[in-house]
């Protein structure tokens, strides 16, 4: 059975129709209330609204849906993993010779990784959580393949805050730290990248000094938007990978819009 969540609006509908592809915040279609005409217009001089972007937290799986809404470009589903999992995971991350795994799964095969993953053969409730995220995530998009990547880590991936140039990303750490983030309306972007002159998060400007940076937990599973999204252009979720403490290590998942053709 798919893992199909079910889409979300903003205000109750009549009529809800999901299309053949994910693209950007169209993802959920909704008949619009009826509304009465427009006032006239005010020619009085403006400035340009800001953006407005939040993040949704839930405890159950059917928060992930919030992220088609335009104003979420963070919706994560707070799970905690059973001491068995991560029994697993930490086993997992000791098998000799293991890298990483990065491959593109087709749809057809998200809930079956038995032959795309075999090194998983003898780690069946990772694998079997893997399988669930993967059927989930093609489903609500309605994308033809994924490009999954689950890595184990020693040291800090991506240390700087940034944005990522894809629609979207799952991720989802089972051992160790989890993904930092920025609130929307306590940055400024013009200190990414470049921006920074060179200097750490910390001392750019990005954020206040009095502004704490959010965390994930491990286990937590978050739909990150990207800059890709169609109408999220200049508010991509910012973002950053966390320390990892001397001696320890961090194994995270993730997946992207991919294509079965590749």
């Amino acid at each position: 059975m798919r893992a199909c969540l079910c889409p979300v609006t903003e205000e109750p509908v009549s009529n809800i129709s999901v299309p053949q592809r994910a693209t950007g915040a169209a993802l959920v279609q909704a008949q619009e209330p009826t509304r009465p005409a427009p006032a006239p217009a005010d020619t009085t001089p403006s400035q340009k609204a800001p953006i407005v972007r939040r993040a949704a937290f839930a405890g159950t799986p059917e928060i992930l849906a919030d992220l088609c809404r335009d104003s979420v470009n963070l919706a994560v589903w707070q799970r905690r993993l059973s001491q068995e999992l991560i029994a697993e995971c930490q086993g997992f991350m000791q098998k000799p010779g293991f890298n990483s795994h990065r491959l593109v799964v087709p749809a057809a095969m998200a809930d079956d990784l038995t032959d795309l993953l075999p090194s998983l053969e003898d780690f069946p409730l990772l694998r079997a959580d893997i399988e669930l995220l993967a059927d989930m995530f093609t489903c609500l998009f309605d994308i033809s393949a994924i490009g999954l990547r689950l890595t184990p880590l020693t040291d800090t991936m991506c240390p700087k805050f940034h944005v990522d140039r894809v629609p979207c990303r799952l991720i989802t750490t089972y051992v160790g730290p989890g993904t930092e983030w920025l609130a929307n309306d306590c940055l400024d972007r013009s200190k990414l990248g470049a921006g920074s002159t060179g200097l750490s998060d910390a001392e750019s400007g990005l954020y206040p000094t009095t502004q704490p940076v959010q965390s994930l937990a491990p286990g937590d599973v978050a739909l990150l938007k990207g800059e890709l999204w169609e109408g999220n252009e200049g508010a991509g979720l910012v973002h950053r990978s966390p320390a990892v403490p001397a001696g320890q290590r961090r194994l995270i998942l993730t997946f992207d819009f991919a294509s079965s053709d590749l």
